[in-house]
């Protein structure tokens, strides 16, 4: 499922969101520009925008304020990989130094600050206090969702349940955050904004377990990460939960070692156990099933392109290499 389709119908719209980040970007302080434009000019398959202007146009809305909150939607992402990339301590985003291996674990922070500050501005500008709501409550549950992690770091012990938990106040919240505002400014009705809330928390799930599975089995060419990051950092991920939960006591005593102490020593001999318990096979169908769910939520909204749209991007989400 190729998502080249649903950039091309949008391809006009996502031009009109570059130009408000270029302009938005602005700043009299040289470094905050620099460090911007560069993580933003940097790749990156734009997700959370888009989902903003499918949303909004599956009920109609065609005013500027969509590309406003696309820009904010991005920024606030943005933000959240600054800080991420100094949190794991990460050297390579994309295929390319992150910013914080460039320019400083200071600097970066910083940048990401005043991304979410301009973000805010943003959404003051374009004056809906519902949309500010749900922008608001999403970034605190995403700093929640970091905090999570950081403390389930090192923790062979996480089941599957306490994972997505982490998964969807960490990656999710924001997909989900995208897809209401487009609703909101389409004027839905409160279920159908639900819908949408739904469509968005399954999606970015889905999005996320599949990351899960492409740091064991994807190729850096196309993902622009090194394979077993995550291991290196001692994330304990879908499929090394699903390990634990099924495999012998000596695939889970491999796996607790992995987790507890970090590196890469351990990726091959755990990728065989990956192999001997259907760990990621079982990680794409979890995947699937959130996919299936999100498609499922908005089965109720009236048809249209942008509602194809978005259901293939749920196709996309699970069936990606990168």
């Amino acid at each position: 499922m190729s998502i080249e389709s649903i950039r091309n119908f949008i391809a006009e719209d996502m031009l009109a969101v570059d130009r408000v980040i270029r302009a938005r970007l602005d700043s009299e302080v040289v470094l905050i520009r620099q460090i911007s434009e560069y993580i933003i000019g940097n790749g990156g398959k734009r997700l959370r925008p888009i989902l903003v202007l499918l949303s909004s146009g599956a009920f109609g809305y065609q005013g500027l304020a969509r590309f406003e909150l696309a820009a904010t939607i991005e920024f606030i992402h943005t933000a959240t990989l600054l800080h991420d990339d100094v949190v794991d301590t990460s050297e390579q985003r994309r295929g390319k130094a992150t910013a914080n291996a460039l320019y400083g674990n200071a600097a970066s922070v910083l940048v990401g600050d005043f991304l979410y500050s301009r973000a805010f501005q943003m959404m003051v500008d374009v004056g809906l206090m519902e949309v500010m709501r749900t922008v608001a409550d999403a970034t605190n549950v995403i700093a929640e969702g970091e905090v999570l992690q950081l403390l389930n770091c090192h923790n062979a012990d996480i089941d599957e349940e306490n994972y997505l938990k982490v998964i969807r106040y960490k990656t999710a919240k924001l997909f989900e955050a995208a897809s209401r505002i487009g609703a909101i400014l389409g004027d839905a009705t409160p279920d159908e904004i639900d819908a949408m809330s739904k469509y968005g928390m399954h999606l970015g799930t889905a999005f996320q377990l599949i990351d899960d599975v492409l740091d064991y089995s994807g190729d850096m060419s196309d993902t622009g990460k090194n394979l077993g990051d995550d291991l290196i950092e001692g994330k304990p991920t879908l499929p090394l939960i699903r390990i634990m939960e099924t495999g012998s006591d000596e695939q889970k005593r491999l796996v607790r070692h992995a987790i507890e102490n970090g590196g890469i020593e351990e990726f091959e001999a755990i990728l065989v156990a990956m192999k001997a318990t259907d760990a990621l096979d079982y990680a794409k169908n979890r995947a699937k099933s959130e996919a299936d769910l999100a498609c499922s939520a908005i089965a109720g909204i009236p048809d249209s392109k942008f509602k194809e749209s978005l259901l293939q991007l749920a196709g996309f989400a699970v069936s990606r290499n990168y």
